[in-house]
């Protein structure tokens, strides 16, 4: 069992408190903190949205993490670095990254067990382990992946911090005429349909998405994006809002679309982050998937 103590600042939720000021502990698995008990106010148990009053003492007890439960699968990986700290793997289309409900098999973190054994973080607990950040199953690219809880922590504090470079490609609906801009609107839980996320939604966070236009098709459009923030879908729902769905997207986009696709054109290109152990500045390039160029040519 882990246990932090903190001193509160006033006018702030317990959970995002929790999540900025232990770089280790992301909001969702704060909240699950508090319902269950590990977290004190004053030697008392609160709610989530429990809104702090300034110079509070807070206790936070992490459990020791469960043996893994996910079992080991020999799937090919394309791992771009690999060293005792850490691995950049490139994240096929169409692989889930963790198991969950009605994905037990066949993800990334069965493959990472099979090539890693025991090496890997421990911070998300039994059945995300190493995993630092993710992608959308039929989002392609490259994702870091640590191998140790001090690799962990480091890194999950330059992703909050935005210090990690995270560069990605798609193909859209329409034509973009600026050659560049930002999207600078917060995302939440959809309202209606918990299932997506909004720009429209009451409770939001900050979303800001940077991009540029590679080349234009008339009907369709090139680009890059850049994230400053990183929500769940947000370059989906931000190129949505903006009136060009990513191709291929179901969710955000068309139902049918004129290609014969498996999932949305977007894929994390470029990757960038300090090393942990060495505080080296390291950038890697996933390059262009065959599933692009083939559209690209066609277009």
């Amino acid at each position: 069992m882990r246990t932090f103590r903190l001193i509160s600042v006033p006018d702030i939720r317990i959970d995002r408190f929790i999540s900025e000021n232990v770089p280790s502990l992301s909001r969702s698995y704060a909240q699950r903190l508090i319902d269950d008990g590990f977290v004190l106010v004053d030697k008392k148990s609160v709610k989530r949205n429990y809104v702090l009053k300034s110079g509070q003492e807070i206790e936070i007890s992490v459990p020791d993490p469960k043996p893994l439960t996910a079992q080991a699968e020999e799937i090919p990986l394309d791992i771009l670095y690999e060293d005792d700290w850490l691995l950049v793997v490139n994240k096929p289309q169409g692989m889930v990254v963790h198991p969950a409900a009605g994905n037990f098999s066949g993800t990334l973190v069965n493959a990472l067990i099979s090539h890693c054994g025991d090496s890997l973080s421990q911070i998300n607990g039994v059945i995300r382990p190493g995993i630092v950040h993710r992608l959308d199953k039929d989002t392609s690219g490259l994702l870091l992946v640590a191998k140790n809880d001090r690799a962990h922590i480091d890194l999950s504090r330059q992703i909050k911090e935005h210090t990690v470079t995270r560069k990605y490609i798609a193909i859209v609906h329409g034509n973009i005429t600026s050659d560049c801009g930002t999207v600078d609107r917060p995302i939440g839980r959809h309202p209606t349909d918990r299932k997506k996320m909004s720009v429209s939604a009451k409770v939001s966070r900050n979303a800001v998405t940077h991009y540029r236009v590679l080349q234009r098709f008339g009907k369709y459009t090139y680009i890059e994006c850049i994230l400053e923030t990183g929500r769940t879908h947000q370059i989906r729902v931000h190129l949505s809002s903006l009136g060009h769905p990513v191709l291929g997207d179901k969710v955000y986009g068309a139902k049918k679309e004129k290609f014969d696709l498996k999932g949305q054109m977007l894929h994390a290109k470029v990757l960038g982050f300090t090393h942990p152990k060495t505080a080296e500045y390291m950038e890697f390039d996933g390059g262009v998937p065959q599933r692009f160029e083939k559209i690209l040519k066609l277009l």
